[in-house]
């Protein structure tokens, strides 16, 4: 005896509303996505050391690599060849001190790689990270001061360290310190210097994220001592990060970004319904290696969850991405 199959259920206007028809094929279901990827959202970090020759892998980072000037080059001119219109660029420095002096030398090593970069690829924007904590010897972003990081005199270098980028031919600076009043200061050293049309992209809403963890690594960057709650922002927070970004906005931020990206889409997507400025969200190094790892250990399809990430950062609202996946994604969009 064959059982009689239940009456479709009717509730509402079904079955006259059948949002599964625009899914049943590849091709359709391309044609009603909503949130694309593009090459062209995307920014691609490096990280810059002395010597020559060198390229060395980042073991808490696979797939990124410690470059000498002459490397970074030809990184970043094979990244444009990929299509990827930006890079930006970490430093380390050879020499620290309390003051991270290197960050505004002429011939620091940002500096360096930017002139090269230009050689090399010329129509590539480079955007220059504009921080003290890779060049000081305890580690913190600012000038300490009775075991503190002083806010107001740490101001001064980084707009000398912003006037030296942009010297060196950096196309965007992006302050990602975390001082109070760091973008008026920058702006107007700029300015003061000739350099009115050198964009600033700023750390705007910068958290405090255990997801750091292997740039500390990559960038040589842990503090010495304490932590960097009294600058960064408490996860926990998210009207705070709108009264960041609005101060940034104010003192004349060309691009606002929120970092990091995955765990924090409800701050995008509010910071997209508050401003009108370009959004950057940092696809940080925590977030590229817990896939990363999952997919080593056969756990995660690496392209299928990357893609999936990056989607969602850009559906959240955010018009740049900065990942260490850039190159992946230009190779995934060529393959289709």
């Amino acid at each position: 005896m064959i059982a009689k199959l239940a009456a479709p259920v009717t509730i509402g206007r079904f079955p006259t509303q059948r949002p599964r028809r625009l899914r049943d094929r590849a091709p359709l279901r391309r044609m009603v996505r909503e949130t694309i990827l593009a090459i062209d959202d995307f920014v691609y970090p490096l990280f810059v050391c002395p010597g020559q020759g060198i390229r060395e892998e980042i073991s808490a980072m696979p797939g990124v690599f410690h470059l000498s000037v002459d490397q970074i080059a030809e990184e970043a001119a094979a990244a444009a060849a990929d299509g990827i219109p930006a890079v930006l660029l970490f430093g380390l420095p050879s020499h620290k001190d309390e003051v991270g002096s290197e960050a505004y030398a002429d011939d620091g090593i940002v500096q360096q790689a930017t002139r090269a970069i230009k050689q090399a690829a010329p129509g590539l924007i480079i955007i220059t990270d504009l921080c003290l904590c890779e060049y000081t010897s305890h580690g913190h972003c600012g000038v300490i001061q009775h075991g503190t990081v002083d806010n107001d005199a740490t101001l001064p270098l980084l707009a000398r360290t912003a006037v030296s980028q942009a010297a060196a031919g950096a196309d965007l600076i992006a302050p990602s310190d975390m001082m109070d009043g760091r973008v008026g200061a920058i702006r107007q050293a700029l300015d003061e210097h000739g350099y009115a049309e050198t964009p600033i992209m700023a750390y705007s809403a910068k958290y405090a994220s255990a997801f750091y963890g292997p740039f500390r690594e990559a960038a040589d960057s842990a503090p010495q001592f304490g932590d960097r709650r009294g600058y960064q922002m408490d996860p926990a927070n998210a009207r705070e990060a709108l009264h960041e970004i609005a101060l940034d906005v104010a003192e004349g931020a060309d691009i606002i970004m929120v970092k990091p990206a995955l765990l924090y889409l409800d701050v995008i997507r509010q910071a997209r319904d508050h401003f009108t400025q370009p959004i950057a969200a940092y696809n940080v190094s925590g977030e590229y290696s817990m896939i990363k790892a999952a997919a080593r250990n056969g756990w995660l399809n690496e392209r299928q969850a990357a893609l999936e990430a990056l989607t969602a950062i850009k559906r959240a609202g955010a018009d740049i991405i900065i990942s260490y996946f850039a190159r992946d994604v230009a190779r995934w969009l060529r393959e289709g």
